[in-house]
Formats: structure tokens, C-alpha cells, sequence
């Protein structure tokens, strides 16, 4: 197969994506690699029907990348993730929308121009949670307990484009990450951000039926095929906190030949049902003949099973 990689200064050395740019072409498939934001690109060649099987989008929330796997979208080019589903958990605004929409459990979701409008929020709902729309990798995410702390010092009245805010869900201060893989699905424990105090050495852990389902909820929502979901362990239960398109995958098990292998899948699957209609938010993979359980005519190494300690016996995203 030939794939194209849209990979971003910011992960230009980082292990996911190049080792699974490595293993691909290790595989005898042929990857080339888009650095957006880093080069002139001339569009009319860039993004050109039929020279990909597909297009894999690997950059910073805000980047130019999710433009262009769009536009390779918008000429009928099969894209990792459906570019219309990454915009959707892109824009956590958005993705607030999203969720509830679907019955997810989330936080309640305000949005603002600047930090200081948070203010009108009832002081009952304080904590507040406060961070970028578009924002990623945790950046600029603040704990605010009163409304008296809600601007940052010096930035009073700065614009920073649009913000979200959410109560605080009281929690130990450990964050848990479940990654989707091809429809299997694993758990990592760290330390939150917003807790920096209380470290904690990240590692695979066991993953409950009712976080597994929450996560598979997940990926049907927002129409995703490799995604990662933050979920805190509150009073009332897991609630999720974030969800990301193409995350690090770390502590995953084989994680590089997995990812790589998810892609093939998916590339192959997008290549035959191309033109098919499908919702803003339809995985075009979970509702391909080609999926999880579906016949292949793509032949794929063997990958080694899934710890059952890590990955729930959960099935394909449905």
C-alpha cells in the first residue's frame, strides 16, 4: 500500500509516529511523509486522488495538518482517522456537544472568549477546570478555585481564543488513559495534570467492563477508529474528561506493530468502500464488510494477543 504520513514539527522525532512509519515500510509498504506548517506545499499536487491508499494525520491540535487531511477527505481520499471525526473531539467544544448529545459522561461544558466571563458561573460549581477549545498534550489545562482566580496574572482581558470550562470532578489525582487499537482496548494509569503533586509512576493496568463500555461508547460517538479517552474515577462513577485522535499509545503492548497493523486495516477497508455515504460522525471503518470481523483480502503479520489483564474482551466499536 502507499500511505501518506501528515506528521508536524512537534512529532517529527517522536516515536509514534516514525517507529510505525518504520515498521510500515519494514512491511514493504511505501509511506511518504507531509511535514505541514514546515514547507511550501503546492495543493494541486499535494492532495491528488488516487495516490494514497490513505492519508494518516499525526499533529498538534491546532496545526495546519487537519486542513489538508480534509481536503484529501473532500476528493474522496480515505483518511486515519475520518478527518470529519477528528474535528469533532478537535474542537472540545465541540466535543462537549457531542458527548452529551450521546448520553457520554461528561462534565458540564462552558465555553467563553476570555477567562473572566467564567465568573458568571455559579460559585457552587467551583473548582473549575479551565482550558483552550483547541488545545492538546494538556497545554494551558488550570485548576481555578475561586472566580477571583480566573484570569492568569498579566493576562487580564487577553484574548485567547475560545475557552471551556468544567466543574472539577473530585478525584485521587490519577488519570486514567484507555486506548482503542484495531478494537481492542487498553488501560494506562498516570499522574493528572493538574495534580503534578501527586506523582505517579504510569503503567498498563486492568480495565473495568464499565470503562471498556464508556470507551467503545466512545469511539461510536465521535465515529473514531484509534483514539485515546482521559477518564477520572469520580464520586459518581468514571467520567470522561478528554478524548484524542492518534494519542502516544504508551504502555500499550507491541504498541508500534499494533498502530501500524490498525492503519493497513483501515487503509484496505477505506479502499473498498470508498464513495459510500456516512454520517458527520460515522466510523466509515466500524460499518465496512472489512471491519473487525469482516473478510480481508489484505494479508497482515501476526500480531501476539492482548494481555487479558490489560484489554477488555470488548468487541469492535458498534
Amino acid at each position: 500500500m502507499r500511505l501518506c504520513f501528515l506528521v508536524e514539527e512537534q512529532y517529527r522525532h517522536d516515536g509514534m509516529p516514525v517507529d510505525v512509519i518504520r515498521q510500515l515500510t519494514a512491511w514493504g509498504h511505501r509511506v511518504d511523509v507531509v511535514r505541514p506548517g514546515g514547507s511550501l506545499l503546492r495543493l494541486s499536487e499535494t492532495v491528488r486522488a488516487g495516490d494514497h491508499d490513505a492519508w494518516v494525520l499525526k499533529t498538534v491540535s491546532g496545526g495546519p495538518g487537519l486542513t489538508l487531511l480534509e481536503a484529501a477527505a473532500t476528493i474522496g481520499l480515505t483518511t486515519v482517522n475520518d478527518a470529519r471525526a477528528i474535528r469533532g473531539v478537535r474542537d472540545k467544544a465541540l466535543a462537549a456537544v457531542v458527548a452529551e448529545r450521546h448520553g457520554l459522561p461528561v462534565p458540564v461544558t462552558y465555553a467563553a472568549a476570555r477567562p473572566e466571563e467564567f465568573a458568571e458561573i455559579p460559585e457552587t460549581e467551583y473548582p473549575l477546570v479551565v482550558k483552550p477549545a483547541d488545545g492538546s498534550s494538556g497545554r494551558a489545562v488550570r485548576l481555578v478555585p475561586t472566580p477571583d482566580e480566573l484570569a492568569p496574572p498579566g493576562r487580564e482581558g487577553a484574548g485567547e481564543g475560545l475557552l471551556i470550562a468544567q466543574p472539577y470532578v473530585p478525584n485521587t489525582g490519577v488519570d486514567l488513559k484507555v486506548y482503542c487499537v484495531d478494537g481492542e482496548f487498553f488501560a494506562t494509569e498516570r499522574c493528572s495534570p493538574l495534580h503534578p503533586d501527586r506523582p505517579r509512576r504510569e503503567r498498563q493496568v486492568p480495565l473495568t467492563a464499565e470503562v471498556a463500555a464508556i470507551a467503545a461508547e466512545v469511539g461510536a460517538a465521535y465515529g473514531l477508529d484509534l483514539y485515546g479517552v482521559d477518564v477520572v474515577l469520580g464520586p459518581d462513577g468514571p467520567v470522561v474528561v478528554d478524548v484524542n485522535d492518534f494519542p502516544s499509545f504508551r504502555q500499550v503492548p507491541d504498541a508500534v506493530a499494533r498502530v501500524a497493523w490498525a492503519i493497513l486495516r483501515l487503509a484496505h477497508a477505506g479502499t473498498q468502500t470508498s464513495g459510500a455515504a456516512s454520517g458527520p460522525y460515522a466510523s466509515s471503518y466500524a460499518a465496512s464488510p472489512h471491519g473487525p470481523h469482516g473478510p480481508s483480502a489484505l494479508e497482515l503479520p501476526a500480531l501476539p494477543a492482548a494481555p487479558a489483564s490489560a484489554s477488555a474482551p470488548v468487541g469492535g466499536i458498534a
